[in-house]
């Protein structure tokens, strides 16, 4: 029966095996991830990450550029923990089944042996300690490993089948050894060789893959052989000497030189990341390039040319820093294609974002592009208005200061840049507080716009100033009923230039009552529970007897009436357009939560005036002593669907509008469609019937495949808008996604046309997120 040893041993008072040779180096903020070999379709192309400053467009629909997440999300504070850190202790811990000391400066340890020194643990069968020379000889299989890096980006695993090793295990020899890094990249040798004090790992004659090898059939889907192949762990990278790349165990490409390459524990590092094939209908066919520069810490640059075969030539940008009180990008191309002949075409996108003093941020926004279509045919965006300017805001718990100047800039058709509002200024103040056993709110705002053309009417430019005081009480009846009582004051100064048909100044104000109750009832029949709430609010303000206080509507000529804007004093999304008179809100709300995990709720509502003041300026929504009918029902269960319709009709029972959403994510797919129906409206400029039909899909075909299409079609005119299809295929070594897009439309900036596109991606190089779906694994007969 064999005898177990353990013994604690300084094998050396100098450094041991070096704490980089399993960990990669790596001091990059982790805010700053990006991918070496890993980035959006086309880095320079578009924005698509999260907003700067608002996160939601602005309420005209003008896109806002955006922020990626690396450089949007910076932290706070930053805390380093200290698990896993090996110790840096001089002692090395020894297990074995036999130990023999000959003389006084050779050990051998036999069978099992297992060492474990600073956080490294080594395996092997036998291990020789020449104390005179301080060499090791290890007979393997030899296992060499970091426990407390196991199953982490950082873990690195050293398998060999004999070496010859210093006595603090930084420099030496392996032959018959295979290297692999995070669980991913493998790496075979005939022999490795580690130097520089453990910072470089040498391996001859190598081949290189992260895809899985089965021992009958050890072919793997790709695979790079090279001479020689470095692995520097404080820079994180591999350095290939004439580097061949195969598929299949076919020569595909190969390199007559040097070839830099991130491991797989790498987050940012300058190089070549994956290039795009794209092709389109009036391109042709084209290749992007990218170039990702780091540029310190906390900044990069990336450059993408954009060769297309004898139409175009572009060379695309994207700069990002994040600053130590905010942080900035920058996205934009120059361009001389064919579409243009002549013309030195581009953009350019810019966002900021600023933490001030007393909780204020200050964002800046920059959006030019050189012409309408530029754009569309570059797919970098579908924004048909760009805005460019500053913006400030401050948010507490009572308080409100948001103030926005800037430059408006539309790509329609059907809009002239002259007659529309261009130079854009608003400014908000707001603040609530407890007065007389209910609420207070005092809100300041004003508005500015100016119109380039000076003509009369279609040049006209407006300023505004408004302030509104309103105090509200709510109070729970002793039947249940919940009373709300409110009252307010809002007055407006206007003044208007290059409009012979309103006054140059106007002033108007206009108070106004309120009263609401509510009487929410639960109930259950024994399986589900219910809630029913009739709702019923009484509004007054004086209505308008003339035209001496009349202004033109600017900022109210889209009009909503859902279940959202039901019990709101005016349905007018802005100042200039308000209600005004004696009108009733009516409605009733009624959920039923059934305990299986499913929900539905309706809702039921309707608008009554004690007189109609309709004029052409009047929305077809609140003509009329009463509105239309408001239906509107939601239902969504724990398989994650969820259905929502909204309608409005009429007492003919003609319906007027209808929106219907359909959403459904469960593993493996991923739903979402959309149809709209509107009637034609003179006040929204709307001469037609307007239906449209939308939808987006993706789903998991089979393991590692996954496939999305999307479509919008316009019903009215029976004719496609933008359609397309996408293919996803990733295994643990490769991801290829093809797709394919189709817009329809046909103006004078911009023609109709296909898109086609294809990016590859291997494995194991730089840190990679997952797509949507599986990832298809090779599995091995055993």
């Amino acid at each position: 029966m064999s005898r177990l040893i353990f013994a604690s041993i300084c094998l050396a008072a100098a450094p041991a095996f070096a704490q980089d040779f399993a960990t990669g180096t790596n001091n990059t903020p982790w805010w700053e991830a990006e991918s070496a070999s890993d980035t959006a379709d086309g880095p320079a192309l578009a924005p698509t990450e999260s907003a700067a400053g608002n996160n939601a467009p602005l309420s005209d629909g003008t896109e806002l550029s955006r922020l990626t997440q690396s450089v949007s999300n910076r932290p706070a504070d930053v805390t380093v923990s200290g698990e896993g850190v090996p110790d840096q202790g001089g002692a090395a811990t020894l297990l074995a089944d036999y130990i023999t000391l000959e003389g006084d400066r050779t050990l051998t340890a036999s069978g099992g042996v297992v060492v474990w020194y600073q956080g490294s643990r080594l395996v092997a069968n036998q291990v020789r300690y020449d104390g005179s020379t301080g060499d090791m000889t290890i007979t393997g299989p030899v296992h060499l490993t970091r426990p407390g890096l196991s199953g982490t980006r950082d873990d690195a695993i050293l398998i060999a089948d004999e070496a010859q090793l210093s006595q603090d295990m930084r420099e030496g020899m392996l032959r018959g050894a295979r290297l692999v890094l995070a669980r991913e990249m493998q790496l075979a040798a005939t022999e490795v060789t580690l130097t520089g004090n453990g910072r470089f790992t040498t391996l001859n004659h190598v081949v290189a893959s992260s895809c899985r090898i089965c021992a009958e059939d050890p072919t793997p889907l790709w695979e790079i052989r090279a001479r020689q192949i470095v692995h520097d762990d404080e820079k994180n990278q591999l350095v290939f000497d004439h580097p061949q790349l195969r598929a299949f165990g076919l020569p595909v490409a190969a390199w007559p030189g040097r070839v830099t390459a991130p491991d797989p524990t790498v987050t940012r590092m300058s190089g070549f990341l994956r290039p795009r094939f794209r092709t389109t209908s009036s391109l042709g066919f084209g290749i992007m390039v990218p170039y990702f520069k780091t540029l310190g810490p906390h900044a990069d640059v990336t450059l993408t040319p954009y060769i297309s075969a004898s139409r175009t030539h572009t060379l695309m940008m994207r700069y990002r820093q994040a600053l130590w009180n905010g942080a900035t990008e920058w996205n934009g191309a120059i361009t001389r294609d064919d579409i243009r002949e002549g013309d030195t075409r581009g953009y350019l996108f810019g966002a900021a974002e600023w933490d001030l003093p007393r909780g204020y941020t200050l964002g800046l926004q920059v959006q030019v592009v050189s012409d309408d279509g530029y754009l569309l045919d570059y797919d970098v965006s579908d924004a048909d208005r760009l805005w460019s300017g500053l913006t400030l805001q401050r948010v507490t718990a009572d308080k409100l200061v948001w103030a926005r100047a800037g430059n408006y800039h539309s790509l329609r058709d059907d809009e002239d840049n002259s007659t529309s509002p261009a130079q854009v200024a608003d400014a908000m103040w707001v603040r609530r507080w407890r007065l007389g056993g209910g609420e207070a709110g005092l809100e300041w705002s004003a508005h500015a716009h100016r119109r380039p053309s000076g003509e009369d009417v279609i040049g006209r430019d407006m300023a505004r100033a408004s302030v509104e005081l309103d105090w509200r009480r709510t109070e729970i009846m002793p039947v249940g009923l919940v009373a709300t009582g409110a009252a307010g004051l809002g007055a407006d100064f206007y003044s208007i230039r290059d409009d012979s048909r309103y006054d140059d100044t106007v002033t108007r104000a206009r108070p106004w009552l309120s009263t609401e109750l509510r009487f929410p009832m639960t109930g259950s029949d024994g399986t589900a529970s219910y809630v029913l709430e009739p709702v019923a609010q009484l509004v007054w303000s004086p209505r308008r007897d003339s035209d001496d206080d009349a202004v033109p509507n600017e900022d109210s000529r889209q009009i909503e009436f859902d279940e959202g804007n039901l019990f709101s004093l005016s349905r007018y999304p802005g100042w200039d357009g308000r209600e005004t008179g004696l009108r009733a809100n009516l409605g009733v709300t009624w959920t039923r939560f059934d305990p299986a995990g499913w929900q539905v709720s309706l809702a039921a509502g309707r608008i009554w005036r004690d007189d109609d003041e309709s004029d052409d300026e009047t929305p077809d929504l609140l003509r009329g002593t009463r509105s239309d009918w408001l239906l509107a029902g939601h239902y969504s269960d724990i398989s994650g669907l969820s259905v929502a319709n909204r309608a409005l009709f009429n007492d003919a029972s003609d319906i007027t509008r209808d929106e219907l959403r359909i959403g459904w994510a469960r593993p493996g797919l991923e739903l979402s469609l959309g149809y709209l129906w509107m009637k034609a409206d003179q006040f929204e400029d709307r001469d037609t019937d307007l239906s449209e039909l939308t939808g987006e899909v993706g789903w998991q075909v089979a393991e590692g495949w996954w496939a999305t299409a999307h479509s919008r079609h316009d019903l009215e005119e029976n004719r496609a808008q933008r359609a397309g299809l996408g293919v996803t295929y990733q295994n643990e070594c490769l991801a290829v996604e093809f797709n394919a897009s189709r817009r329809f439309t046909d103006t004078d900036q911009v023609n109709p046309e296909t898109d086609v596109g294809l990016s590859v991606r291997l494995g194991g190089f730089g840190q990679q997120d997952q797509g949507k779906g599986t990832v298809a694994r090779r599995a091995c007969m055993r």
